[in-house]
């Protein structure tokens, strides 16, 4: 079971914001299915949630229980004390009681038994996330198996443009496939690669905090190649330092029905078939023609292919059955 609790909050007394439920709805539609259309989390969605106590109940609820996957987002108001560290603010915030301290969501994080523990926040100063004031915010305090991706760094703020967040926006776009492996996968460190590469160094700078073994698919979407071909690499390369051998029977337009130039031995549909694959997987960076530009020519002029270093990762993913 994966379940998700989305917080997107508009209202604060004199301080109104106007993306932060766009992205939360956003956000949430996007997490609760994945690309071909199937069940992923079950989300529970929270717009301009009234008071603290109110909040707190439902993050306390979210990480209770022992579920695969508990995913904390949230968009609002972000507030960095000098001696409380980081808060996620609340419409009721007063002086000295501004709202959530992020100490606290972590510590019902560290303390859940859900397998995978994600937090994800939107909101000026989240970057104080996981560097608890108790030690003078120098050490990360993260628990086994928990992950966290904010907007910003703990002295920064997180901007909204045309009634989005720009950290949301990339978010979105990396949980849409933009983060994606070839298999259609998308893990929290996808995501942040993403966006990270996204923001420039005059940009709000994103942080990604984590204390895992094993990174956990957040969603999934139509991978870039068929499982079916990636498990191929096997059976065409032996070996990872092997050269695939083509000739001009690979190439389909190599007939004699097909009115142009043709040579010996002439277009074999079992070739053909294997040679679609050998394009395909060049297409994404696994596989590349030995002294030719491209592959049409290194089976018209019989030479050979070759994996990449990526190829060799993806083969070795095969021969562990991990694929």
């Amino acid at each position: 079971m994966r379940k998700a609790l989305v917080v997107g909050i508009n209202k604060y007394p004199n301080a109104n914001l106007f993306g932060c439920i766009n992205d939360a709805s956003a956000f949430g539609n996007t997490l609760e299915t994945n690309g071909d259309g199937s069940p992923n989390f079950d989300v529970r969605l929270l717009t301009d949630v009234p008071t603290k106590g109110d909040l707190k109940g439902h993050i306390k609820n979210l990480f209770a229980g022992d579920c695969e996957t508990a995913l904390f987002y949230f968009s609002g108001h972000g507030f960095f004390d000098e001696t409380g560290g980081g808060i996620i603010v609340t419409p009721d915030f007063a002086a000295n009681d501004e709202g959530i301290s992020m100490d606290d969501i972590l510590h019902v994080a560290n303390e859940s038994k859900a397998q995978n523990r994600v937090i994800v926040l939107d909101c000026c100063h989240s970057g104080s996330f996981g560097n608890p004031k108790i030690n003078g915010g120098r050490n990360a305090q993260i628990g086994e198996g928990v992950s966290i991706l904010t907007a910003s760094k703990a002295d920064e703020a997180s901007v909204e443009i045309n009634g989005h967040g720009v950290f949301t926006n990339l978010l979105l776009d990396a949980m849409q496939g933009g983060a994606a492996d070839l298999r259609g996968h998308i893990t929290p460190g996808s995501i942040y690669s993403y966006i990270d590469q996204a923001l420039g160094p005059w940009d709000q700078r994103p942080v990604f905090k984590t204390n895992i073994t094993r990174f956990t698919s957040l969603r999934t979407v139509s991978p870039q190649v068929s499982p079916e071909i990636l498990r191929r690499l096997n059976q065409y390369f032996a070996s990872p330092g092997d050269h695939f051998k083509l000739d001009p029977s690979f190439e389909f337009t190599n007939d004699p029905a097909i009115e142009h130039d043709f040579v010996e031995p002439y277009a074999d549909e079992k070739n053909v078939s294997v040679f679609k694959d050998l394009q395909k997987l060049t297409s994404v960076g696994l596989v590349l023609p030995v002294d030719e530009q491209h592959m049409y020519f290194a089976a018209m002029h019989s030479k050979s292919c070759r994996l990449t270093a990526l190829g060799y990762h993806y083969w070795r993913l095969v021969k562990d059955k991990r694929i």
